[in-house]
């Protein structure tokens, strides 16, 4: 049975200030961090461009419906203490670790 909400964290490089291939990149390179053991909080609080970096990347709890599709998607279809692969939104590029 899918949740209608769950609790999420996430790091955003933003193609705002930046081009597609660098924020890309950019992304790929924390992603390999993680696959290689680093802490996800840490590495949101150091390069996440989203406020919730402030905060490890903690979204805290949201619902089906406040999320944009592909973020939406990407996170109520984790398992709890995964990480997404590369997620590509209108606001960049994100990993989504889901913690509840």
């Amino acid at each position: 049975m899918m949740p209608d909400e769950i609790r999420a964290s996430h790091i955003l490089r933003s193609t705002e200030s930046r081009s597609k291939e660098i924020a890309l990149k950019e992304i790929n390179d924390i992603k390999a961090e993680l696959n290689s053991g680093a802490d996800f909080a840490e590495l949101a609080r150091g390069h996440s461009e989203c406020p919730s970096g402030n905060r490890g990347g903690d979204l805290g709890s949201f619902k089906r419906g406040n999320m944009v599709p592909e973020f939406e998607k990407a996170a109520f279809g984790l398992d709890v203490n995964s990480i997404s692969d590369v997620v590509k939104t209108d606001f960049g590029y994100h990993l989504i670790h889901r913690t509840e």
